[in-house]
C-alpha cells in the first residue's frame, strides 16, 4: 500500500509518496498551469475524493484571480474547468475570494466547498462545477457573521454527521469564523445554529447562540465533535445542538487552530497548542503536538522526533489531518515550511519534508 500527502503552501502545491510513511518522496512545486503563475500562488485548501482518487486544490492567482484545480492522476497533471467552478450568482453581489475546505460524499459525484465570504457549494460532478447552497446564504443571521482574523471563511464541513448517534446522508455540518457551527437535517434546506456552551469571550454576551469565532471541528469515529475555538478547547459527546464541554485542561494553553481526531478511536485526538491570539508561537518556542485517548479527560505531549530546539513554526487550522488507513497516519505542517508524520502504533514523527514555503493545509490518502 503506497501513501500520498497533498500539500498546499503560501508559494504553490507539493506531493509526497511513501510505501512506509517514513521515507517520503517530495516533488514540487507542481506548475498547475505553464501558461501563468498558478503553480506558484497560494493553495489554501486541497481534498482527496475518497472514493474516485481525484484530487482537488483550491488556488489564488494574484492575476487570475481564485479557482479549483483538480488532477486524476495522482497530481502528476492538473486541469482547470473552462469556465470558473465556483461562482456567486450576479444577484448576491458577491465574488468568491478562496475556497477553504472541501468535503465529499455521500456519493463519489458529490463535493461540498466551504468558501470566502461565508459561504458553502455543492458539485454534483466531482468537483467541476459547483451551486451555491442557497438556504444557507440566505440564513437571517449572516448580516452578524464577522470576518476573524484570518477572514470570513467556511473553514470546516462534516457531511453525513449531526454529533454522536446521528448520522444520516441528509445531514451536514459546517463551522466558520465568526459565525460558530450550523447544521442541517435536511440536504441543506434549513439551517440552526448548535454552539450552546461554546464561550465567546470578545462579545458582551459570552455564550451567544452564534457568532463563535470556532477555528476547527473534526468528527470523531462515532460521530462526536471536537473543536478547537479563539480560545477553548471542546467535546461535544451529545449532539453538538445539546452542547459542548470545555476540555483544555491539560493543555499548556487554550488558544490554537488545528484540532484532528482518530479514524477509528472515538476518544482519541490531536491538538496543537498556539500561545495565544497575540502570540502566533508554540508554548516555550517548542514545537509540540498533544493527545488524548480519553476523550478530552487528560492530554499528553508527543514530541519525540520534533525539533528541540526554539522553533517558531505553527500549525494552521487545515495543515493536519489522518490518513484512516486501518492503522492511521497523523500528519501536520508549519509556517515553516515543514511536515511530519507519525503512525499510531509509534511514539515518533519522522519529517517528511523541510524548507518548504509556508504550509497551509495538507491532505493524505492510500493510493
Amino acid at each position: 500500500m503506497a501513501y500520498l500527502l497533498v500539500i498546499g503552501t503560501r508559494k504553490g502545491l507539493f506531493t509526497a509518496r511513501s510505501e512506509d510513511r517514513r521515507a517520503w518522496e517530495v516533488n514540487g512545486p507542481h506548475r498547475l498551469d505553464e501558461a501563468n503563475d498558478a503553480g506558484m500562488s497560494p493553495v489554501y485548501t486541497v481534498g482527496i475524493n475518497p472514493y474516485t482518487g481525484r484530487l482537488l486544490a483550491g488556488t489564488e492567482s494574484w492575476h487570475f484571480g481564485p479557482s479549483v484545480w483538480h488532477s486524476d492522476d495522482r497530481g502528476d497533471t492538473w486541469s482547470e474547468p473552462g469556465t470558473p467552478p465556483i461562482a456567486f450568482p450576479e444577484d448576491t453581489g458577491a465574488s468568491l475570494t478562496r475556497a477553504w475546505q472541501f468535503a465529499f460524499g455521500p456519493d463519489p459525484d458529490t463535493v461540498y466547498a466551504g468558501v470566502e465570504p461565508h459561504a458553502l457549494f455543492r458539485s454534483s460532478d466531482g468537483g467541476d462545477s459547483f451551486d451555491l447552497v442557497r438556504a444557507l446564504w440566505d440564513h437571517p443571521h449572516r448580516s452578524n457573521w464577522f470576518p476573524g482574523a484570518g477572514g470570513a471563511a467556511i473553514h470546516t464541513v462534516l457531511p453525513g454527521v449531526l454529533g454522536a448517534g446521528r448520522r444520516s446522508p441528509e445531514a451536514l455540518t459546517v463551522a466558520m469564523s465568526t459565525g460558530g457551527v450550523y447544521q442541517t437535517e435536511d440536504g441543506g434546506a434549513s439551517w440552526a445554529p448548535a454552539n450552546r456552551g461554546i464561550s465567546a469571550g470578545f462579545l458582551p454576551d459570552e455564550e451567544p447562540e452564534y457568532g463563535q469565532c470556532v477555528h476547527k471541528v473534526a468528527a470523531a469515529s462515532d460521530g462526536s465533535f471536537y473543536a478547537q475555538n479563539h480560545h477553548g478547547v471542546y467535546r461535544s459527546a451529545a449532539p453538538a445542538d445539546d452542547g459542548w464541554t470545555r476540555i483544555e485542561e491539560g493543555l499548556p494553553t487554550d488558544f490554537g487552530f488545528a484540532m484532528v481526531t482518530h479514524p477509528h478511536r472515538p476518544g482519541t485526538a490531536l491538538n496543537f497548542p498556539v500561545v495565544s491570539q497575540e502570540v502566533h508561537f508554540p508554548p516555550d518556542h517548542r514545537l509540540s503536538a498533544y493527545r488524548t485517548d480519553d476523550g478530552g479527560d487528560s492530554w499528553r505531549p508527543v514530541n519525540r522526533g520534533l525539533p528541540e530546539d526554539p522553533y517558531f513554526g505553527i500549525v494552521l487550522r487545515d495543515a493536519a489531518c489522518t490518513d484512516g488507513a486501518d492503522v492511521p497516519g497523523f500528519y501536520f505542517g508549519t509556517r515553516s515550511g515543514d511536515v511530519y508524520a507519525i503512525t499510531d502504533d509509534g511514539e515518533r514523527w519522522h519529517q517528511v519534508a523541510a524548507h518548504l514555503p509556508d504550509v497551509l493545509c495538507v491532505r493524505a490518502g492510500q493510493v
